[in-house]
């Protein structure tokens, strides 16, 4: 398989974005994309294309991107995994340009979270993404499920709602800086702690906003990629894992198999290891989740991952810095579009171009988890050589 960089990323400012359709939402995102392309791109030169939606029951379908982009002459394939539906649609695309199929390849992802048309449509998205016999009569949509794992987590090794709160205020701080983040303003441990109990453990500032929102990159292989930039952000390594989707037969509920495994293949496919990276944008849907993602990632050791937030070790100076784009915390979180930001935000990093730049940023990771903790997708990427 041959080498593969992103070569262009961009996206729109997340919120409530209820003046601008799906359509608009897209087509701006892929607009911000090709205009970030060092040395331009024509859309005629994309040769294949991916859409990363999630949200809508019936899916907003492959044609409403080939439409808003004018893409309507080449394959456009739509891709739905839960919230880790962006990073795997790069897996996808990746696997088409390494294989020498097509040369330069769109991966888009977009939802409406904010238009849900109803409370019907709502329970039917979620029963699609939940065992809908056990889980979900149960009350078990995101926020029951993930609270399920960190309470477990937090009794097993002594994390508090202390710890969680060092997450949330790690994450707006640097949201608050983030001109296309969701929520721009910084928060106390005072605030969060403070704040409206959801469910056990999560207050209200330990959970993600409902963020309507685009992201893209365009990728292309080794062969062509001098023809677009000399600054090529190198996709090294993705991986997928799966776990099971009813709570009661997981294994352990204290960490998420499927971040594991995915981790495990791609660092396997980067041979590179958690030592190695630099930057990390995660899944911290809910703050407790990035807590347990350091570990899950091989960022620490096992229960220590309420130590890397006393020390400060996952904020921007410290030894692995995590989310400093504020994560889906402060950024938000429109799945499909959730995987593809955290990309644009490491290929800034690594072209040293971000607004809360990590210095000397070489190797950067990205990861997602959901569908309910039963997928987890990862990318590694690398910065440009010399």
């Amino acid at each position: 398989m041959r080498d593969v960089a992103i070569v262009g990323a961009g996206m729109i400012p997340f919120g409530e974005l209820f003046d601008q359709g799906i359509k608009d939402m897209v087509s701006r995102a892929f607009g911000a994309t090709l205009g970030s392309v060092d040395k331009g791109m024509r859309a005629d030169e994309i040769e294949a294309a991916w859409f990363s939606e999630v949200q809508s029951v019936d899916g907003f379908p492959a044609g409403l991107l080939a439409d808003a982009c004018g893409l309507t002459d080449i394959p456009v394939t739509r891709v739905e995994n839960a919230c880790a539906t962006g990073n795997d649609a790069i897996r996808n695309a990746l696997y088409a340009v390494g294989g020498g199929y097509v040369d330069v390849a769109l991966v888009l992802g977009a939802d409406k979270v904010r238009d849900t048309a109803s409370s019907a449509t709502f329970w039917d998205w979620m029963s699609t993404n939940r065992d809908s016999a056990w889980d979900l009569p149960l009350g078990l949509i995101s926020p029951a499920s993930f609270a399920l794992h960190v309470a477990r987590y937090m009794h097993e090794f002594g994390a508090t709602r202390e710890h969680l709160a060092r997450v949330a205020v790690k994450n707006h701080r640097n949201g608050a800086r983030n001109p296309y983040a969701h929520l721009r303003f910084e928060v106390t441990m005072e605030q969060v702690l403070a704040a409206p109990m959801v469910v056990e453990p999560f207050g209200l500032l330990d959970c993600v906003p409902q963020s309507d929102g685009a992201a893209a990159v365009i990728i292309a292989g080794k062969d062509v990629v001098d023809r677009y930039t000399d600054r090529p952000v190198w996709v090294r390594g993705v991986g997928t894992g799966m776990d099971r989707v009813m709570h009661a037969h997981k294994a352990d509920l204290s960490y998420f198999a499927a971040t594991r495994k995915a981790a495990q293949r791609a660092f396997g496919m980067a041979g590179v290891g958690p030592g190695d990276i630099d930057v990390a944008e995660v899944h911290d849907c809910f703050s407790g989740v990035e807590m347990m993602t350091y570990e899950d990632l091989g960022f620490c050791d096992r229960g220590e991952a309420p130590r890397l937030l006393e020390k400060e070790e996952t904020s921007i100076g410290g030894r692995i810095p995590v989310n400093p784009s504020g994560g889906l915390k402060s950024k938000g979180h429109p799945p499909g579009a959730t995987g593809l930001a955290q990309c644009t935000e490491l290929f800034e990093q690594l072209r040293g171009e971000a607004v809360n730049q990590v210095d000397g940023a070489r190797w950067a990771l990205a990861h997602n988890v959901g569908g309910p903790t039963a997928v987890s997708a990862v990318t590694i990427l690398e910065g440009p050589r010399g």
